[in-house]
């Protein structure tokens, strides 16, 4: 009996690429087709055809949608690549489907390396935690529509999100990431954003962070959250914004301490945040570019010396906010940051956790299960 075997290629939809269109081609290369042996009597019938997820080559030019104009690497944006799919069907055989997902996990392997590396180089730890933190704070656990409950979705790269206050400076990480996202295409901002910052603390001496990947970017600034969605350093009630704020995320006091326990690396500068001194006996020869206002002495290294030092403050040059001196205060608070202060095997562990899932927060992963590099 005859048997119709059907062959389905669809194309890699891309819109909006920041590749140049003359290299746009090359990702409409290397799909493999698998084959099926039929008997010699059988006749198929291949059928190429686009999918429902064929190429979407929008009308819309790329500028108007701005991104960094200040940067010439930065200016331009892409969305995630998809590579071919092929699916076989025949007769009463179930489909056979292979795809690509949100982030290639070689790539995923790559970058990786190339940030750290990138943190041998530039001491940018601290920053680099942030902007995966910011990317992935705004989300708000009460919205499920995808991407308006914010969430690590890739929309930090976009100018209008970066110009919110509590995001200044951040523009500084996109551009030492920028080069690596070049390099490494097949990986989503949103991805990068968080693999940089769960890297930065391992390299700087801090647990192994238990991460997944596939996270799916967002396409355009008009999807980038609205702007106070992030804490401040210095509230009227620290403690109640800090609830407002974290819970909204839904983190519960423990991860809201033991998050705050990051703070153990990098500074504050007065010129971005308007707290702390310009310059410090601890900061003023850097590493990296000097000056800023320190929380703790050794601010490259990930530790407890964070909660230690906020409850000893024995030294002038070590910056405590509001939100970080309520800790100690607000009894529920305290529970876990004298915990910590005594604890630093402790602290690793639930920071290690905390930060996980800080990173997961609103994100639409593909494959749904996440990828694990």
């Amino acid at each position: 009996m005859a048997e119709r075997v059907s062959l389905t290629l669809s194309l890699p939809s891309v819109a909006h690429s920041r590749t140049p269109p003359r290299r746009m081609a090359s990702f409409a290369s290397g799909a493999v087709v698998s084959s099926r042996l039929i008997s010699s009597a059988t006749r198929a019938s291949l059928s190429v055809a686009s999918s429902s997820r064929s190429p979407s080559f929008l009308p819309t030019s790329l500028a108007s949608f701005k991104c960094l104009g200040s940067s010439p690497r930065i200016s331009h944006f892409f969305l995630n690549q998809r590579r071919p799919e092929v699916r076989v069907s025949s007769g009463g055989y179930s489909t056979v489907s292979a795809k690509s997902f949100a982030s290639d996990p070689d790539q995923l392997k790559g970058a990786r390396e190339d940030i750290k590396e990138l943190l041998r180089t530039k001491f940018c730890h601290p920053i680099l935690i942030r902007l995966g933190w910011h990317d992935a704070g705004t989300c708000n656990k009460n919205i499920e529509e995808w991407p308006q409950r914010g969430g690590a979705n890739g929309s930090l790269r976009f100018e209008v999100e970066l110009k919110h206050a509590a995001n200044a400076g951040l523009v500084n990480a996109l551009k030492l990431l920028q080069p690596i996202k070049d390099k490494y295409s097949g990986v989503t901002y949103a991805d990068l954003f968080q693999l940089a910052g769960a890297t930065a603390v391992e390299e700087a001496g801090g647990p192994k962070i238990p991460m997944k990947y596939g996270r799916v970017d967002v396409s355009a600034p008009e999807q980038c959250p609205e702007e106070g969605r992030l804490p401040d350093a210095g509230p009227p009630s620290p403690a109640d914004h800090l609830r407002q704020v974290f819970y909204r995320m839904g983190l519960n006091d423990k991860e809201i301490v033991v998050l705050s326990g990051a703070h153990t690396l990098g500074r504050s500068r007065p010129d971005r945040s308007g707290w702390g001194k310009p310059e410090t006996k601890y900061t003023k020869d850097g590493p990296g570019a000097p000056g800023g206002h320190s929380w703790t002495a050794q601010w490259l290294k990930f530790d407890n010396s964070y909660f230690k030092d906020i409850k000893e403050r024995k030294d002038e040059d070590l910056l405590v906010l509001p939100t970080d001196a309520v800790l100690f205060e607000d009894p529920s608070f305290k529970v876990y940051a004298e915990k910590y202060a005594e604890d630093q095997e402790a602290f690793f562990k639930d920071y290690a956790e905390a930060h996980a899932k800080l990173s997961n927060l609103g994100a639409k992963f593909d494959p749904p299960e996440g990828i694990v590099i």
